[in-house]
């Protein structure tokens, strides 16, 4: 089979550029797509030369890509697929809207249908200060399209995969689809058990706002006995640095060795995110270490809490302040109960290898289900009016 591969947009490595990655090891003689490729690490893409759409040559693309939203529907149409039997969208925007043929069949992981346009639109619009005025009520117009052609454009796929149950929620809620559920691909082999765990907090992460960072440091803020590392960077970096206490150590970017070195040896990490799934949760768990972590979203199907069978972490409800303290103070409490081996046993599950296996079984079943459907076409015979038939005319009118 000729196979094409098509993402979203290539600008740095993330969740998404992972889970691209295990793809093309699945299919490696794939061409690959993309509205625009400006990656200097070409790892996630295997070292394969990807097809940009015009976006790529438009002034100021490879800082203010995401500023051509308006434009990706229209560009990511223009991918002429024709020639290809079989073609895999990785989407978290516009990929699946690729032009697909009656005869092609077309499989799409969903990350996640685009959040800005659909349940979180007035959370982005607050964060966004988008809230009133003329810009406002444009970009409300611009996301009241967007929903209607993101709607229309999941006609074309024959088989959606969502990344987490919450995912195939959303999925459901916008598209009226059902999605296979395949957790994307964690390096778990990249990652050792540490079981000496030292006397601080960790947590991880782009310095954005619904990543709430701001929540985690103002918790140990009000608890000055215990230590927090933040490791990350991002817009809201000089007001979290701002706001830190002097139990709160904030170092910024750091390389992967370093990363790791942090997630081995701390206590617990602290997630407050609401994620579709969020792979540093399961890549801390990999080191043997605890998770502290936002109960909804991802979470709820990455973190084992205190009470089921080998937990691996704690939850919390709420996005506030005395929710986290209270999460943290039951996790002191009882983190005895949580071992090193069962949180390194949480995050195998979700391997490399086990994304790459369930992944060509939901392939091959979508193919093997579409060549029975096109076997199962009407012969010219069937197509025949009853009166031609009758004076003889198998080809009909």
């Amino acid at each position: 089979m000729k196979v094409a591969i098509v993402h979203d947009w290539l600008v740095a490595p993330g969740g998404a550029e992972k889970v691209l990655e295990q793809i093309i090891q699945c299919f490696p003689d794939a061409d690959l797509f993309s509205l625009v490729d400006f990656l200097e690490d070409r790892s996630p893409v295997c070292n394969k030369e990807v097809t940009t759409s015009f976006i790529q040559h438009l002034p100021l693309a490879r800082k203010r890509y995401r500023a051509y939203l308006p434009l990706m529907p229209l560009a990511v149409e223009q991918f002429d697929l024709a020639s290809y039997d079989l073609i895999i969208t990785s989407s978290y925007a516009v990929a699946k809207g690729v032009l697909v043929g009656p005869d092609q069949t077309h499989v799409s992981y969903v990350h996640s249908p685009m959040r800005y346009a659909w349940d979180l639109q007035h959370q982005y619009l607050r964060e966004a200060k988008l809230t009133r005025g003329p810009r406002s009520w444009a970009a409300r117009a611009l996301l009241h399209y967007l929903r209607g052609w993101d709607s229309r454009s999941a006609n074309g796929v024959d088989r959606l995969i969502a990344n987490s149950q919450f995912v195939a929620r959303r999925v459901m809620k916008t598209y009226r689809r059902d999605a296979a559920v395949i957790p994307p691909p964690v390096d778990v082999h990249k990652f050792q058990v540490c079981a000496q765990k030292d006397d601080f907090y960790l947590t991880a992460s782009r310095l954005v706002p619904y990543k709430r960072i701001d929540l985690i440091v103002e918790a140990f803020n009000a608890t000055p006995h215990r230590r927090l590392v933040v490791i990350g960077d991002g817009p809201d970096m000089d007001a979290i640095r701002a706001s830190a206490g002097p139990n709160v150590t904030i170092l910024g970017y750091q390389p992967f060795a370093v990363l790791k070195d942090y997630m081995q040896r701390a206590r617990a990490f602290v997630f407050a995110a609401e994620e579709d799934f969020g792979i540093v949760v399961l890549e801390a768990q990999a080191c043997g270490t605890p998770v502290i972590a936002f109960g909804k979203g991802g979470a709820l199907e990455t973190v084992i809490p205190i009470g089921e069978a080998r937990p691996t972490g704690v939850h919390f409800s709420q996005q506030t302040v005395p929710a986290l303290q209270d999460a943290i103070e039951r996790f002191d409490r009882q983190r005895i109960l949580i071992t090193p081996a069962a949180c390194r046993a949480n995050a195998e599950r979700f391997s490399a290898a086990t994304f790459r296996h369930a992944f060509m079984i939901e392939v091959t079943r979508t193919v093997a289900a579409s060549a029975a459907r096109q076997r199962s076409e009407r012969t010219p015979e069937d197509l025949v009016w009853p009166q031609d038939k009758a004076q003889g005319n198998i080809w009909g009118r």
